[in-house]
């Protein structure tokens, strides 16, 4: 008897950790989801259409846990992410044009970040803002390499925390509820270029290909370095047990997102819209939203947050670049690897970087940047989700595991969305 309760010991232990152990590569996904494009979005779209625009947040919430949880899953059950899928199943052109066009993307949407995050400090200290910017990419790319993952991100995850500064303004900001709710509740769409452009770039920053390349492929990552686990499609009978991981680990990643990101578009539109500034040009006047709360230490909490999601968020968007080149060609991927075991890995990762920072140098602009990176997201974000919904279908891809029921359904509904609304920005810029 006493060697069988010595035995039922641990498991007890894991069963009052189950919930925490669950939580992985989708909260990390979902904390990195509001990097400083994602507050230069949220606070471009809060200020100029006010509360109107806040139902998109209550929208997007099921259809990116969907396509984030697919995500997911093509990584657990194959033991490859969403490029090295797409490597083995479609024609040459297929994946390279979709690795050309991330590539682009995320080095844009590295450059925007970095930009913010070096002017931000900028307000804080004055100086030059690109010497930061070295500065910035220069520690995240060392970080990456040399550092544990693990350990960085847990360091990052709490300085992200001063984004509930937004959570605390939006409280004691002077908000007309009744007009915020409506906003939030009440779909409504104006047809033209600016709300759809906007539209775009919100989708475009919710529902990102960095996102999906990264969560996939840190699925298959935990699975390759742990010794008892492998592809899900050749262990079926843990099905069940690791979809509700993922599934939870992804539900509550993609909540702490948008809860923060319905906080920043009312903060602004009840604090910047309000007084009339309706065009967000500088870091210093995105500050300006947290002055109901923050008072004096507005600029210092706005460039935390900025600084703290930006240094999170680079991290995943230059190492879903490196996972999909790297898978796309074969080559040992991981950040769990030495530098000496994924040396092209780590190379295509420092160049993504390194060109993030060389565009600082031309005449970036970088709360437009930011918001810019969004509209590029959401426009490359289509294609692959296409490639992705087909993916897991395909039996020779799952195994017995193909995807189906209303997670499925959902994808489709997501990228059907995401189309609409490119096809709805482009007539529109036409027609004006």
């Amino acid at each position: 008897m006493a060697r069988r309760k010595a035995r039922k010991k641990p498991v007890e232990n894991k069963d009052q950790d189950s919930f925490l152990q669950r939580l992985g590569p989708g909260l990390i996904t979902g904390a990195s989801d509001d990097d400083p494009s994602g507050i230069g979005t949220y606070s471009q779209a809060g200020a100029q259409l006010g509360f109107g625009i806040g139902w998109t947040m209550l929208i997007t919430y099921p259809l990116m846990a969907a396509i984030q949880e697919i995500s997911g899953r093509i990584g657990r059950v194959t033991g490859h992410g969403i490029a090295g899928n797409v490597c083995r199943n479609f024609p040459a052109p297929v994946i390279w044009s979709m690795i050309v066009l991330l590539f682009v993307a995320n080095t844009i949407n590295v450059a925007a970040d970095l930009g913010a995050m070096g002017d931000a400090l900028k307000l804080l200290i004055g100086g030059p803002g690109t010497l930061y910017v070295v500065l910035f990419g220069a520690v995240s790319v060392i970080a990456q390499i040399f550092f544990k993952y693990e350990r960085y991100v847990a360091i990052l995850k709490w300085l992200t925390l001063v984004l509930l500064a937004y959570v605390v303004a939006l409280f004691l900001a002077k908000v007309p509820w009744g007009e915020a709710l409506k906003g939030l509740l009440v779909p409504t769409v104006d047809w033209n270029g600016p709300f759809l452009t906007t539209l775009v770039a919100i989708l475009g920053t919710t529902i990102s290909p960095y996102l999906f390349i990264w969560q996939s492929s840190q699925e298959a990552e935990e699975q390759r370095i742990d010794p008892d686990k492998k592809p899900l499609k050749r262990e079926p009978e843990n099905e069940d047990q690791e979809v509700k991981r993922i599934r939870i680990d992804t539900l509550v990643g993609m909540a702490v997102s948008n809860v923060i990101a319905i906080a920043i578009i009312m903060t602004t539109a009840a604090t910047l819209h309000a007084s009339g500034k309706t065009d967000i040009e500088s870091s210093a006047q995105a500050a300006e939203a947290l002055r109901p709360v923050a008072g004096a230490l507005a600029e210092l909490i706005f460039a935390l947050g900025i600084i703290g999601t930006g240094l999170l968020a680079i991290p995943v968007l230059a190492g879903s670049t490196a996972y999909a080149i790297g898978e796309g060609r074969k080559w040992p991927v991981g950040l769990s690897r030495k530098p000496k075991e994924a040396v092209a890995f780590y190379g295509v990762l420092a160049l993504s970087v390194a060109l993030g920072v060389g565009l600082n140098f031309t005449a970036l602009d970088p709360i437009k940047a930011l918001y810019w990176s969004a509209v590029i997201n959401g426009i490359l974000a289509a294609p692959i989700m296409t490639v992705m919904m087909l993916l897991v279908r395909r039996q020779s891809v799952m195994g017995d595991l193909v995807i189906s029921g209303p997670v499925y359904c959902l994808g489709w509904v997501a990228t059907a969305a995401m189309f609409m609304c490119i096809i709805g920005m482009a007539c529109s810029m036409m027609w004006s």
